[in-house]
């Protein structure tokens, strides 16, 4: 099973968090920004027909794009092959977190059952900000007994 979906440019890992001081002891809680980020990732995979999350072991590709700069054409006639490295991005790993999170209980199950990331920052094109994300079930190699032993 595997299905892709559009969700919204996530928010930074720094907005996302947040310590609470409880007694003694610090936890650290989603912040009213990172609910609302989930409640949209909530909208837009039911929206794409996710009704509920992908049970067991799962394949995630993150493929990231950055709001394309006004400027663009003038950095890529200065720097074909590179000018999107100066485009401001969120940072791919904290991009992964935050995502996973979001997507727990609505797209997957919990991110413990994550066994593959692969994640690319897209050059920038003329859509919003997003990402697309494709979620793959990951079959459970089942070893088959000795056949022989089972025989003798």
């Amino acid at each position: 099973m595997s299905i892709t979906v559009t969700l919204p440019y996530p928010i930074s890992a720094n907005r996302y968090w947040r310590p609470v001081k409880i007694g003694n002891h610090i936890t650290i809680v989603p912040t009213k920004e990172a609910k609302a980020y989930k409640e949209a990732v909530g909208w837009a995979c039911k929206s794409a027909g996710i009704r509920q999350p992908i049970a067991g072991r799962v394949a995630v590709e993150v493929l990231l794009y950055p709001d394309r700069p006004q400027d663009w054409a003038k950095r890529a006639a200065k720097d074909p092959a590179a000018w999107d490295d100066t485009v401001r991005c969120i940072d791919l790993d904290n991009a992964n977190k935050v995502l996973l999170d979001a997507l727990k209980g609505i797209a997957i199950e919990d991110d413990k059952w994550v066994r593959r990331i692969v994640s690319e920052r897209m050059e920038p094109d003329a859509q919003p900000a997003r990402v697309v994300v494709r979620i793959t079930s990951i079959a459970k190699v089942v070893v088959q007994p000795d056949l022989i032993g089972v025989l003798a």
